[in-house]
């Protein structure tokens, strides 16, 4: 009848059982765990990369193939190669 009704018996032995019990079960860490943002991932420099890039800016803004031997195109460039962690414009 106790199981079959989901009784729970309140004798101070059973109750001290339970406590015991409950004690003894492991937690979860749900609790102690917090969402972090993942960053923006940078792929790493390669030269067909740039190559592949540099094609696709000259022709989606129409550029003259010129356009990348002009000096202030090098010195950006230049200055982009230096970057660690990638360049945001």
């Amino acid at each position: 009848w106790a199981i079959a009704n989901s009784f729970e018996s309140m004798l101070p032995g059973d109750v001290k059982a339970r406590k015991e019990k409950a004690e003894h079960t492991q937690q979860t860490i749900n609790s102690h765990l917090t969402e972090r943002k993942l960053s923006e991932r940078v792929l790493p420099y390669s030269d067909k990369q740039f190559k592949k890039a540099a094609i696709e800016w000259l022709v989606s803004t129409d550029q003259p193939i010129q356009a990348l031997e002009y000096p202030k195109f090098k010195e950006m460039i230049d200055v982009a190669s230096r970057a660690t962690n990638g360049v945001k414009i």
